[in-house]
């Protein structure tokens, strides 16, 4: 019973002392006597302190990342998809404006020949029925197309119907080596007959006058045929760049260069409805001087 009466004493002595303490070190305030005391308490306690959040923090971010990364990762994945559709905006940028330009031209050389046009573009190209140039077109006799139509693009003409399908048609192309159109020379309206030679950068022209004027840089269209097909007249067929053989002999052929690149086609019109007559432009005489 001592014992235990002397320990409650001790206990009830350091509690009033502790207490004392508290009191007195709060009335002192910054300079009060514990104050050497809180220094070395500082001094001996901080390093383990910031030793200890140097340790903890990282794992705590650890923790915070790993508790984040679902939402992290489908940021991720959205923003990847993002990406890949801005990429494919730019890559097909070009190939869209390309095709509006095709259509542009087309619409252009349409109205100037004054023929109408049911606009298609080139799905396959490659040999068909034993030619060697052929271009195979989305649309068929659903869209009004028949063999024996002609079909240009922005440059110029590019061929003719020769097979159709529902859905889908077959051209020849001018280069083709069995190609043949009836030419004319802007320039002089002499005729002759232009032939496809199995190049696509070149054709030639056989004059029926042999001491017709003919020299580079002349323009050739198409002389029109029977109903407007399969060629109507006045399409742009091939510039003259080199003519073989001297005016009076009984060979003269003319070098051209097509107008319509074969190789570089993808929006095209056939020609459903011709004109009836060569779309040249209306010349007026003038008027006569007065006492003639």
């Amino acid at each position: 019973m001592r014992e235990l009466r002397k320990a409650r004493l001790v206990l009830a002595l350091l509690i009033l002392t502790s207490i004392t303490l508290i009191v007195v070190d709060l009335r002192g305030g910054v300079g009060g006597p514990l104050q050497p005391l809180r220094t070395v308490t500082t001094a001996v306690f901080g390093p383990l302190e910031r030793g200890a959040a140097a340790v903890i923090s990282p794992v705590q971010s650890f923790v915070q990342a790993v508790a984040n990364w679902g939402d992290q990762q489908a940021t991720i994945d959205e923003l990847t998809v993002q990406n890949e559709q801005l990429r494919a905006q730019v890559d097909t940028a070009d190939v869209d404006r390309d095709r509006v330009a095709a259509l542009d031209a087309l619409l252009g050389l349409a109205a100037d020949t004054s023929v109408d046009i049911v606009p298609a573009e080139v799905i396959a190209v490659g040999p068909a029925q034993g030619f060697a140039w052929t271009v195979t077109l989305d649309a068929g006799s659903g869209d009004g197309v028949s063999e024996g139509m002609a079909v240009l693009n922005g440059g110029g003409l590019v061929g003719r119907v020769v097979s159709v399908g529902p859905d889908t048609a077959t051209v020849l192309l001018i280069v083709d080596a069995t190609s043949t159109v009836g030419g004319r020379l802007a320039g002089s309206a002499q005729i002759g007959i232009v032939s496809g030679t199995g190049r696509q950068d070149l054709m030639t022209m056989q004059l029926l006058d042999p001491l017709a004027p003919v020299q580079s840089g002349d323009v050739v269209v198409t002389f029109g045929s029977q109903s407007g097909r399969p060629y109507p007249p006045g399409i742009p067929v091939g510039v003259v760049e080199s003519v073989s053989g001297t005016p009076g002999q009984l060979t003269r052929v003319a070098n051209l260069t097509p107008y319509a690149d074969v190789s570089m086609m993808s929006i095209v019109g056939i020609v459903v409805n011709p004109p009836r007559t060569d779309p040249r432009p209306v010349i007026t005489a003038p008027p006569l001087a007065e006492g003639s």
